[in-house]
């Protein structure tokens, strides 16, 4: 595959909805490795700067699963905004990994950047997602950079949250499905952050929302949706401690219990649209 000057290789392009599907990776500065993600690009006229909406995937996923089964880019094509997955962790042989462990390592980069070895020089994608990769989605791509929101599912709803919380002024909403709300209390999130961060606990508030909240963090726009059977909700998510925090701050984040919908892209795909086009209409000019 041809590399060009931003660094980028199209790895596919699909025509889809009147816009474009790719799949594209680059040599990552932050995360020392080769990086895959995809972006669709809707059909807009010729010179025209659309808005980015971002979506982070949750534990053992990579970029291919909302691609492949996320069903946004109808939605998309409708409202004129370009979708970018990232990837959910470095990749390669060289990467440090735990191969019998589906919640730490590769699949499970947590949206955080590492500090402790032998994880430090890869797993850093907390820079990779906030700086890198819009560096290069700005200059590769018809992107207005100034509209940007952000979601995610799971794991990613908590890197949607954390990371949208951070940069309130950056995003302009932010939804979730199934996120993991408060990390700093769940099993995947201790079991990540200890062994990701060390056991000061102090330097695992950045990457918890609820802690976000508590500590002075606001957002006006957040979405989540969480299935009433997810089989996760009770011990690993804790949907209920977001809206406790939420209220006890005096924001009022739209949160839905979904009656009878699990952990599964078939919930996520039941309400992307819907999702999609929340964020349209806080991604107007």
């Amino acid at each position: 595959m041809a590399v060009n000057s931003a660094g980028i290789s199209y790895v596919t392009q699909n025509r889809a909805h009147g816009g474009t599907q790719y799949v594209c990776s680059h040599a990552s500065r932050e995360t020392g490795t080769e990086m895959t993600f995809s972006v669709f690009v809707p059909p807009h006229e010729p010179g025209a700067k659309l808005p980015v909406l971002w979506y982070l995937s949750g534990l053992t996923c990579t970029h291919a699963n909302v691609t492949e089964k996320g069903e946004y880019r109808a939605a998309c094509a409708e409202a004129g905004i370009i979708f970018v997955a990232p990837d959910t962790s470095p990749r390669g042989p060289d990467v440090p990994d735990a191969e019998d462990e589906y919640d730490f390592g590769k699949g499970a980069g947590f949206y955080l950047d590492a500090r402790q070895e032998p994880y430090a020089a890869n797993y850093r994608m907390r820079s990779y997602i906030e700086d890198e990769l819009p560096e290069l989605v700005g200059q590769e791509f018809p992107a207005d950079m100034t509209r940007q929101s952000i979601m995610g599912h799971s794991m990613g709803g908590h890197g949607a949250l954390t990371i949208g919380l951070r940069h309130a002024e950056r995003f302009r909403s932010i939804s979730a499905f199934s996120p993991i709300v408060a990390p700093t209390r769940a099993p995947w999130g201790q079991k990540a952050f200890s062994r990701y961060l060390g056991e000061d606990r102090s330097d695992w508030e950045p990457y918890d929302a609820v802690a976000l909240i508590e500590n002075g963090a606001r957002h006006d726009h957040i979405l989540v949706d969480q299935g009433t059977a997810d089989d996760f909700l009770k011990d690993e998510l804790k949907t209920g401690l977001l809206a406790l925090a939420a209220k006890k701050a005096g924001m009022n984040p739209l949160i839905r219990m979904q009656e009878g919908y699990d952990h599964s892209y078939y919930f996520i795909s039941t309400f992307m649209a819907e999702h999609v086009r929340w964020h349209g209409e806080r991604l107007k000019d």
